[in-house]
């Protein structure tokens, strides 16, 4: 395959036809795949130094514009830590337990996930139209796992990230045994070697084999003690996570340089910028400004209501918009095609958020090492230090828990008014201006 020097156009595309896998530029990884057995595109990445490719479909069915958008959406997830290559994988199992009315959702066959590494259970004398049935592997239990609890998590990420790591770290250990064949010495086996260099992703290899275990335990796949258990079990053979890599927090700009860091950002002509500068003024995390969208926003109320399935806490979440704000948003443009608040002119078509890389590059010109969601760590500085604000007003702000469970059940509003008034003075803090009513 010959570099190009710019994208081929549809005319050329179709007149590739040697058999092999062609670049078609436009979007670094895409391929055309010429065969005998038709045209397809594949889209060929590294996620984790591992070079992989995954299929996006036939010609017939994903035209030269679609297929760059896919694998732009495919570039960009990669880009956020997913593995688009999982996705599609957890798609397919989804999809084909769910199939037909004859089909149990919770028993997913070895011939319709192509999982070679699940050894089948022969039965003797069984006739022919019987299917074999697929023995109750740890591999084929995450996969029940996944399925039964995708819907809670926040995103398709979270969700990749369990398939990857227990593919990755799990898998070649215990992956084709039996729940009730697996020991404390298989889970040293999987940990000890990355215990010390690896330990954050360690412990949640750790933590989720625990969770499938006792998942394989309710569907009596096993008995016994959970050999993943950490307290009073592994914590005797394997040192505390904090005494090997102790916790970092995200790096933050020093509250007394914030004014001048802001108006930098303030200064930059970009999108981007202005996603930050909001996702600043509002002390919210950046996935939840990058998504925003214009019918969560109440602008003569001065109020963005953020619902619950964006939220971590999985709450709704009323934020007070400063005078600050309100400005930048009404000096947002809006687009026919897109609810979302903040979108690429030249990308508004596909109606996507921002990557989490687009406010990182505001940064990185301004040659900062602090992340973006250090501005949190950094507003809570200032609450703490150049206020008399209570912590918990703060810590509202933030959408952290605040009190227990019984003192939620007396206190359930959120001093909202009391709020706006704090993210007031904290626009006024960044703009170096006096306080203006929102």
């Amino acid at each position: 395959m010959a570099n190009l020097k710019s994208p081929l156009s549809v005319k050329e595309v179709e007149q590739l036809r040697s058999d092999g896998l062609h670049a078609v530029g436009g979007v670094p990884g895409l391929l055309l795949q010429v065969s005998p057995g038709g045209r397809s595109w594949i889209f060929r990445y590294t996620f984790e130094g591992l070079r992989k490719k995954v299929g996006l479909g036939p010609c017939t069915a994903l035209g030269l514009r679609e297929a760059r958008e896919l694998a732009q959406d495919f570039s960009l997830k990669i880009r956020s830590g997913i593995d688009p290559g999982e996705i599609k994988k957890l798609e397919r199992v989804d999809a084909r337990s769910s199939h037909g009315s004859n089909h149990d959702s919770s028993a997913v066959h070895e011939s319709e996930i192509k999982d070679k590494r699940a050894p089948q259970v022969a039965v003797a004398d069984s006739p022919a139209s019987t299917p074999t049935p697929v023995a109750p592997t740890f591999d084929h239990c995450v996969r029940q796992y996944i399925l039964a609890h995708r819907s809670s998590w926040a995103n398709a990420k979270h969700e990749a990230q369990w398939q990857s790591t227990l593919d990755r770290y799990a898998a070649p250990v215990i992956g084709r045994l039996n729940p009730n064949e697996i020991t404390v010495e298989h889970l040293l086996e999987i940990l000890s070697p990355i215990w010390s260099t690896k330990t954050e992703t360690a412990s949640r290899v750790r933590s989720r084999i625990e969770l499938v275990l006792n998942f394989a335990r309710a569907k009596k796949l096993r008995s016994g003690e959970n050999p993943a258990l950490w307290r009073g079990n592994l914590d005797s053979l394997l040192p505390k996570p904090r005494k090997v890599a102790p916790v970092k927090h995200h790096e933050a700009v020093d509250v007394e340089a914030a004014r001048a860091v802001f108006q930098n950002i303030c200064a930059m002509d970009s999108v981007g910028a202005r996603c930050l500068e909001f996702t600043i003024l509002t002390a919210c995390r950046s996935g939840e400004s990058r998504g925003a969208l214009w019918t969560e926003i109440d602008l003569e109320r001065a109020l963005w209501t953020i619902p619950a399935q964006r939220m971590k806490m999985k709450r709704d979440h009323r934020i007070p918009l400063s005078g600050a704000a309100i400005d930048l948003l009404r000096t947002t443009p809006k687009f026919d095609n897109t609810d979302l608040v903040f979108s690429s002119p030249q990308k508004v078509h596909l109606a996507r958020p921002l990557s989490d890389m687009t406010l990182t590059a505001c940064h990185r010109r301004l040659k900062l090492t602090a992340t973006v969601h250090g501005w949190r760590s950094t507003f809570k500085d200032w609450a703490a230090e150049k206020t008399s604000y209570a912590n918990e007003l703060s810590e509202m702000a933030l959408a952290h828990a605040v009190s227990s469970g019984v003192e939620s059940a007396y206190r359930r509003g959120d001093l909202f008014e009391r709020r706006r008034a704090m993210m007031d003075e904290w626009a006024a803090f960044l703009t170096g201006t006096a306080s203006q009513p929102a």
